[in-house]
């Protein structure tokens, strides 16, 4: 794969030929990735082993081994899964108002993840699991928006979806990884939860190392310079500025879209433990499930991400969530094949290739440079914060009317959203490749 950027400050490109001037511009069109995004996408990787570890075995865990109720549970997976919207705009402008920091605010929640993983086992309860996976979700929110901000800055406008792709594929194989490594653990010891805590925990220090020891920070990570371009005066990151960005039509657009879905977009957890229910999983083969959509992901993050390049992120953004929609019909069958698991799981992955990365990017076209991080914290924050209601009112809804009534609920609540993000913002045909 070609790095890009590797030509920057060459005594070549100060003085370039008539020919040699066609080449960078080819050379732009042919790079897939730079240096940065490979390393970071090497850390993901890693942190992904350790995480869904223990994100394979957590709702088991749980509800099997603790005894939550659903309703328990889905507070619990709110947390989990919202509970960084608190810090994420924090993470954000931290990153913005070092003037190069996301490097090591990035790695400070990298860090503060992995000390949570042995916290696990001390936490038997509602009340200290729930602090944990707090803690643990507030690396995730300080880390996210630096990584994200690192890879857009590193990447040229018309390689962004494809840079977002790369890495959310590398994200993924370590999603792929880990729950194989939790699965081999739980049948290879007696007490297996313990042991899948404990390998987590040293796995994610692993990811730590490498960020620290690999990826640049400050200007390093940066791209450099058109030739000819003059310096434009720079807002300051100030909170205040970071607020204002939402006043700009194409973020405020994208990011009413990301939160208004995120109110209907069920959590892996359910979608797993809903799986599990309609086909009598066993218990031992539950740590299994999520391979199916992090295998998905995988294939079809790299394709998507170059689709949203050419043919604009927001259609891709909202046919992906038509692949949820459709999982979730599928789920509401009565069909008991054993084609079920492999068609749900399949979309399932193909909603988050089409979302994940292809969000950020479609979010950076309509964000400064110098506010980067914190504009991709607004639009994560209100997805995290809408997915966050979710798990709360599907686990609620659970609890009251059970798990198909709470899943069509769900389902007659995505296909409205997504009807109206197509009547609010519709989508157009880029002017420029990549944006619509």
């Amino acid at each position: 794969m070609y790095l890009a950027d590797s030509r920057a400050g060459t005594p070549e490109s100060a003085a370039p030929s008539a020919e040699s001037a066609a080449r960078p511009r080819a050379g732009r069109r042919l790079a897939a990735v730079g240096p940065t995004v490979l390393a970071l996408g090497t850390v993901s990787l890693i942190t992904d082993v350790s995480s869904e570890m223990v994100t394979a075995v957590l709702p088991l865990y749980l509800v099997a081994g603790l005894g939550l109720s659903p309703l328990g549970f889905g507070l619990l997976d709110g947390i989990y899964n919202g509970f960084s919207a608190l810090v994420r705009l924090a993470g954000g402008h931290l990153a913005d108002r070092g003037g190069g920091r996301h490097k090591w605010v990035a790695g400070a929640g990298y860090a503060l993840s992995a000390l949570c993983k042995p916290l696990l086992l001390m936490a038997r309860t509602l009340t200290p699991i729930g602090l944990v996976l707090a803690a643990d979700r507030t690396g995730k929110g300080l880390r996210t928006a630096p990584r994200d901000a690192l890879i857009s800055l590193s990447s040229s406008p018309e390689t962004r979806g494809r840079a977002f792709g790369v890495h959310r594929a590398m994200d993924t194989a370590g999603a792929l990884l880990g729950p194989f490594v939790a699965f081999l653990i739980l049948r290879a010891t007696v007490d297996g939860y313990d042991a899948v805590f404990m390998v987590s925990f040293c796995v994610a220090v692993l990811g730590v190392l490498v960020l620290v020891l690999f990826v640049p920070g400050g200007p390093a990570a940066r791209p450099a310079p058109e030739a000819g371009s003059s310096p434009v005066a720079a807002p300051r990151p100030t909170l205040s500025a970071a607020l204002a960005l939402l006043r700009r039509p194409e973020l405020r657009g994208i990011a009413l879209c990301a939160l208004l879905l995120g109110l209907a977009t069920v959590s892996d957890s359910f979608v797993f433990l809903l799986l599990q229910h309609r086909l009598g999983v066993p218990d031992r083969w539950f740590a299994l499930l999520p391979v199916g959509t992090a295998a998905s992901f995988l294939l079809l993050a790299v394709p998507l991400g170059r689709v949203a390049d050419r043919w604009g992120r927001r259609r891709v953004f909202l046919a992906g969530h038509g692949a949820l929609l459709l999982a979730y019909a599928l789920l509401l069958t009565s069909w008991h094949g054993t084609a079920l698991p492999f068609a749900v799981l399949f979309l399932h992955g193909g909603f988050y290739a089409a979302t994940d990365g292809v969000l950020m990017a479609a979010a950076s076209d309509g964000v400064p440079e110098e506010l980067r991080s914190s504009g991709l914290a607004l639009v994560q924050t209100g997805q995290a914060l809408a997915r966050f209601v979710c798990s709360l009112a599907f686990g609620a809804a659970w609890t009251a009317w059970g798990d198909r009534t709470a899943l069509t609920a769900a389902a007659v609540a995505l296909a409205l959203c997504a009807l109206f993000s197509m009547i609010r913002s519709p989508v157009r045909p880029a002017l420029t490749k990549g944006i619509a």
